[in-house]
């Protein structure tokens, strides 16, 4: 892992609001699964979070954060969004609506705030690690702080 390299848009809002998080730099040429992250930053898995885009039956849009060795269970995601149904958003429609590339996509910075949350097992855990934005960069905080760089929900997601 290298040592500093340039920020994202993620750390540099974490730093503005102030707020403690640990910052991971790694090379890869293409985006690692979550759970080879875990591996090459030698954490547990069940702590390395993924951010996944929906679209509601309504058309609106949601984000959530659930453990990489799990999936979505879209069923418990459309019910904590109050919609009938969600399914993932297509990856090409991904960066247009976020920002974010797929591999890439943190749940904060994005070109617009969407109704998110995270799994409930985050609850359990003393931090998260979750994607900073850019492939090859990730960032590790307390739930407590990611709630305080963005409106996030607690809720049961987790297929797993």
């Amino acid at each position: 892992m290298a040592d500093k390299q340039e920020k994202t848009n993620v750390m540099r809002i974490l730093d503005a609001k102030k707020l403690p998080h640990e910052c991971y730099y790694f090379d890869c040429a293409e985006a690692p699964s979550g759970e080879e992250v875990a591996a090459i930053l030698g954490k547990d898995a069940r702590q390395v979070f993924k951010t996944l885009v929906t679209t509601g039956k309504s058309g609106n849009h949601y984000v959530f954060m659930v453990p990489v060795t799990g999936g979505l269970d879209l069923k418990k995601a459309a019910h904590a969004a109050g919609e009938k149904n969600v399914e993932m958003l297509k990856a090409k429609d991904l960066l247009p609506l976020t920002g974010y590339v797929h591999g890439g996509c943190s749940p904060i910075g994005m070109k617009k705030y969407f109704p998110t949350f995270i799994d409930s097992s985050a609850k359990q855990l003393p931090t998260v690690v979750f994607s900073a934005g850019r492939i090859g960069r990730q960032v590790e905080m307390t739930l407590d702080d990611l709630q305080k760089a963005v409106r996030i929900r607690v809720c049961d997601l987790s297929d797993g």
